[in-house]
């Protein structure tokens, strides 16, 4: 699967530099606090993944998954992947989130998938984006070699954002922010990351939960604190113009 991304003839070189170049007024001088934003983001979210939104066809959800879950030897990063399954929310089947390591290189040539393989998909989108390191990124989500075999019944909510103007740095502050303790939030590990080309969102967050048990209390914390008016669902919509949340479970590794 690995081998859709490479696709066009680019180089994404300088990745971390490339998503604020982009994103700036230019027409304006820069405030102050940008380079120390963006030097901030580099240490944070050093690492390039490719993100993978994709829709089953009629028929092919099996087949697709099946197809999703087998590693590529040719990959960049081989075994560096995470592979989830909707359960509710948004109206894609599956993400597959690959590490690519600190740069990505795409080619005009491409690699494109198997005949037998390109009817399994009604759609699909590609997003390149940074994050952290391979090794924050595995433990978080509880896939490192420590906690792999224990976190099988994991929950995760997949979620994308774009900020309302002149809030991105704001909405990026909230979405980096730890989970409350005293809000009974059950978190077990947090992945933000950042657009660099693709998709019409700015940022992606991956939250997991080590129970659907979980889930359901820090679900059902945060209805409480709502009622009062407060807490992370008001804050949002102070920032973000869009957003979906999508709950699913692991398939991969």
């Amino acid at each position: 699967m690995k081998s859709l991304v490479c696709i066009l003839a680019i180089a994404l070189l300088g990745v971390a530099q490339v998503t604020f170049v982009s994103a700036q007024d230019t027409s304006k001088p820069a405030a102050s606090a940008t380079p120390a934003a963006s030097a901030a983001s580099t240490t944070t979210r050093p690492d390039v993944y490719h993100v993978y939104f994709t829709k089953a066809a009629l028929g092919k959800g099996t087949q697709l998954a099946d197809w999703l879950k087998t590693p590529d030897p040719n990959a960049p990063m081989p075994g560096h992947d995470l592979v989830l399954r909707h359960q509710e929310g948004d109206s894609w089947d599956y993400v597959v989130i690959s590490h690519l390591g600190t740069k990505a290189t795409v080619e005009a040539a491409g690699n494109p998938a198997p005949p037998d393989k390109r009817d399994l998909s009604d759609w699909h989108n590609d997003t390149f984006v940074n994050g952290p390191a391979w090794s924050d990124f595995a433990r978080a989500m509880g896939i490192d070699g420590a906690s792999k075999s224990k976190s099988s019944g994991s929950v995760y909510v997949v979620s994308v954002f774009r900020a309302a103007p002149g809030h991105r740095d704001q909405l990026e502050k909230m979405l980096g922010q730890a989970p409350r303790a005293q809000s009974g939030d059950k978190t077990a590990g947090n992945a933000l990351m950042q657009h660099l080309e693709g998709s019409p969102w700015q940022f992606l967050t991956i939250t997991r939960y080590n129970s659907w048990q979980d889930f359901a209390t820090s679900d059902s914390n945060a209805v409480t604190q709502m009622s009062k008016n407060q807490g992370p669902w008001f804050e949002l919509r102070e920032h973000a113009a869009f957003h979906t949340d999508t709950l699913t479970d692991r398939i991969a590794p």
